[in-house]
């Protein structure tokens, strides 16, 4: 329950210091493009901590073997960053000129890991490896976070650019529990703040 409270203040902070500075945005494309984040999180809390969580961790190692690691969930996350300027480069339609695609990367990127390291503080949850400061997943935020700015700079002009970053960041937050350092519920918090705060943004 605190970790579904945590979520909802501080995100429900940022949607407000988000929406005051903009008056054009359209309140029901916020509340439909807000319904897949918000559940992400909120089931992601529920389940957090739970034994079909642990079960699932366990029966995940035991398939991939427990002394499994392959760390392209460290590189992966990057790659919708690499694909937003690639696309420029390459002269492919987007939303936003490049330097308002920049300030919209940077200001969800600050927001997303305040926030998801102000819950992995407050939290203190153990790491299914047996680290410290597991939920949520930073990786999956930051993953997710450029994923969705990517996506919401092409999804008029290239519908399978705009969402080949979800490929990627989806990825990134499998690999983080495939290596054992996050939980399910880690990641789809991650994921759930990284959408959620990148669409108020824009």
């Amino acid at each position: 329950m605190k970790y579904i409270l945590l979520s909802i203040i501080i995100l429900s902070f940022t949607h407000v210091a988000i929406a005051q500075q903009s008056d054009t945005i359209n309140k029901r494309s916020i509340i439909k493009r807000s319904i897949l984040p918000v559940s992400l999180i909120t089931i992601g809390s529920i389940i957090s901590g739970s034994t079909f969580e642990k079960n699932l961790q366990t029966n995940l190692r035991n398939a991939v073997g427990n002394d499994y690691e392959f760390r392209i969930d460290d590189y992966l996350l990057f790659v919708p960053v690499a694909e937003l300027y690639i696309a420029d480069i390459v002269g492919a339609k987007s939303k936003n000129h490049w330097f308002d695609q920049t300030k919209y990367l940077l200001i969800s990127n600050i927001l997303t890991a305040g926030i998801t390291h102000g819950l992995k503080f407050a939290v203190g949850k153990s790491r299914p490896n047996g680290g410290t400061h597991s939920f949520p997943s930073w990786h999956t935020t930051f993953a997710f976070t450029n994923a969705t700015v990517v996506y919401n700079e092409f999804i008029d002009s290239s519908p399978a650019l705009a969402y080949s970053g979800y490929l990627f960041s989806t990825t990134t937050g499998v690999f983080r529990m495939v290596n054992n350092k996050h939980w399910l519920s880690d990641v789809m918090v991650g994921a759930g703040i990284g959408i959620l705060v990148t669409n108020l943004v824009y």
